[in-house]
């Protein structure tokens, strides 16, 4: 069975994850972090992976689904979670 290796992230895209999930955790102001992600239809575990950075790259539509819930803009997400060529 082969081990799935991970891609070292670059400085890049470790940046924008931390943006991302700055940009997210003030969105989500006092609420739970259980609530919010509950009705995103994603684990807490992974909004707080999100949250901290620690999943930089989040697939798109669960990035589309905290925007709705968020009320957040996907304009406003997508220059902080989509590669940006150069």
């Amino acid at each position: 069975m082969g081990v799935m290796v991970r891609t070292p992230l670059t400085p890049e895209e470790r940046e924008r994850g931390e943006r991302l999930g700055r940009l997210l955790r003030e969105a989500r102001g006092d609420r739970s972090m259980t609530e919010i992600a509950a009705r995103a239809g994603i684990s807490a575990e992974t909004l707080r992976k999100i949250e901290t950075g620690r999943a930089p790259t989040p697939a798109f539509f669960t990035v589309a689904a905290l925007a709705g819930v968020l009320g957040l803009s996907m304009d406003e997400l997508a220059g902080m979670c989509v590669p940006v060529d150069v």
